[in-house]
């Protein structure tokens, strides 16, 4: 297999190449680096086995030369983050759905097996929980720039079924819940991240609203490995597949766990939404996916528990202060 992976350098890309790697593949990795500088692929320098190619998304000629003899795409490049996505939604959108579309049209061309990344975003408030991959969405307003991330991710799912169906494009796509691990940072993308840098470093843990919102969090490692199977078997094409976990966690509790596995004194405090991300912001109260089919058609089921990567997440940060700090 040879692989392309955009947003190869990146906190999820980084672990799906050493995947990759792990399995005799050699991989192409293109990253426009604006939420990494590289460090994540740094033990692979001087290695032929990964090519890593500054580019973006947005640049056909950077794709066509990434994608060269190519027989796997995995298109996990996009503007993520709500931070992110709340400053700079025209960023967020022309990069989410034109770069998707620019990834797509040259896969098709070549006819190459492709794995689109989406979100547990594109059910927005959520109709019902947990959330089933052919359960309707619920959006809020396009007054709110914070949905615009949502929207975006849900039309990469359109083109890619799209060219599925209509053209006999080979993809597959994968749902994220609140990925974390190793590897992720804290300036825009992630709560246990910025909880856990909080914590090691003496300062507040930031809750915002009342805390009772839910998410489900997927350690980095089974994400991955759902997305290797995803994009890899032949029963996953033309099929959406949610990746996570059904243990709720509200953000509440998650601070209270993060403080006491770090062993920290730092306050917990709790602001308003509104003073993060200015008025109007709007947030979905809980994220419960339904993980049967993917069970089911791919052998997926998560096998870090909350508590275990937890503790793997906070060891990487321990050190990479330690780091910061010599």
């Amino acid at each position: 297999m040879k692989a392309l992976v955009t947003g190869g350098a990146g906190f999820i890309g980084s672990h799906l190449v050493d995947v990759l790697v792990h399995e005799g593949s050699r991989v192409v990795v293109l990253d426009d680096l604006s939420q990494s500088n590289g460090e994540n692929l740094a033990q692979y320098e001087g290695d032929d086995r990964v090519r890593v190619i500054q580019g973006s998304i947005l640049d056909e000629s950077a794709v066509r030369e990434a994608m060269d003899t190519c027989t796997h795409v995995f298109h996990l490049a996009a503007v993520i983050g709500v931070r992110y996505v709340v400053d700079d939604p025209l960023r967020g959108i022309l990069t989410n759905v034109r770069g998707s579309e620019i990834v797509l049209s040259e896969a098709n061309r070549r006819g190459v097996r492709t794995l689109v990344a989406s979100s547990s975003e594109v059910y927005g408030r959520g109709v019902r929980t947990p959330f089933k991959e052919d359960d309707d969405s619920l959006i809020g307003p396009t007054s709110v720039p914070r949905w615009s991330y949502a929207l975006s991710k849900g039309l990469d799912e359109h083109l890619a079924l799209a060219y599925h169906r209509q053209q006999g494009l080979p993809v597959s796509i994968v749902r994220y819940f609140n990925v974390y691990g190793p590897r992720c940072l804290s300036g825009g993308y992630g709560v246990i991240a910025r909880f856990v840098e909080r914590a090691l470093t003496d300062q507040p843990l930031t809750v915002h609203g009342d805390g009772l919102q839910s998410r489900c969090f997927t350690y980095v490692d089974d994400a991955v490995r759902g997305t290797f199977l995803a994009g890899t078997m032949e029963s996953a094409n033309g099929q959406i597949f949610n990746l996570g976990t059904g243990r709720e966690t509200s953000i509440g509790e998650l601070a209270a766990m993060v403080r006491s596995t770090t062993g920290s004194a730092a306050p917990i405090e709790t602001v308003p939404y509104q003073q993060e991300y200015g008025a109007g912001f709007e947030d979905a109260r809980r994220r419960v996916p339904d993980i049967s089919k993917a069970e089911r058609m791919l052998g997926f089921s998560a096998g870090v528990s909350l508590e275990d990567g937890l503790r793997r997440t906070i060891e990487w940060w321990r050190a990479r202060l330690a780091g910061e700090d010599s």
